[in-house]
């Protein structure tokens, strides 16, 4: 009997440093996460449209799978992207003079809009590094403010980029990011939340992306831009017709 309550007291004590070793940004992330759907996430298959082409995404913890379909002069176009590469077939027939670029190029493309589609589920990815800013507000509403960077082991190919989302302090909800980005000539933008639809247990979000005039502009200083009005809308990030479907558990 004192065996087992020594092994019982020694799980809880191992559970209870494990949680304190969480940082104040990592559990304001874990908050986020649970907010927008928290377990849902992590064995799930989702298809949207997205400017006119059809998205599907499939995450397990272990592995993952970003399709994207559309037709253009060439036929139809069948990106897939998963652990094991990036393959474009065009009518069913596989395009094997992809150049190393071109690769990279669309394997970016159809892994960035399934990072957004997601968010914040992935802020927990080990190679993020979450940094607490402190607490701040946008149109009187009370927020955390996370900075996110990337480790350049696991951080991709542009892990130099910067990310910052700000998170009810109440609702535990991300209606604003911005970030700081270097593919093609570089830049930043922010994306303030413009619409919420809520399927299969996920929150999904679209955005109003918007741009300074100065494409150098710290992403630090978006908020501040952002409140005098200084902003200008680029575009619209909207997700259309999605679905939401539970995997098998293994």
């Amino acid at each position: 009997m004192k065996f087992t309550h020594l092994l019982l007291f020694s799980v809880i004590f191992l559970s209870v440093i494990a949680c304190k070793q969480r940082t104040e940004a990592e559990k304001i992330v874990d908050s986020a996460i649970e907010a927008h759907g928290g377990d849902t996430y992590t064995e799930v298959k989702i298809e949207f449209d997205f400017r006119n082409i059809h998205y599907t995404i499939f995450k397990t913890p272990s592995s993952f799978e970003y399709i994207r379909e559309f037709t253009d002069s060439t036929g139809v176009v069948r990106d897939v992207l998963n652990n094991s590469g990036f393959i474009r077939t065009v009518n069913g027939t596989k395009i094997d003079t992809l150049t190393e670029e071109r690769i990279g190029a669309f394997s970016r493309s159809v892994n960035s809009v399934a990072y957004f589609a997601f968010l914040p589920y992935g802020l927990n990815d080990p190679a993020a590094v979450k940094t607490h800013l402190g607490e701040t507000e946008l149109n009187g509403k009370a927020y955390d403010l996370i900075k996110v960077t990337f480790v350049p082991e696991g951080g991709g190919e542009h892990f130099e980029d910067e990310f910052l989302y700000w998170f009810g302090k109440e609702d535990h909800l991300m209606d604003f990011m911005a970030y700081s980005y270097h593919t093609d000539g570089g830049g930043v933008r922010m994306r303030e939340v413009s619409g919420v639809m809520e399927v299969g247990g996920i929150r999904f979000q679209n955005y109003l992306n918007l741009k300074p005039e100065d494409k150098n502009t710290p992403v630090e200083n978006m908020q501040d831009l952002y409140i005098s009005g200084k902003l200008e809308k680029l575009s619209e990030i909207n997700l259309e017709n999605i679905r939401v479907e539970a995997l098998p558990k293994n």
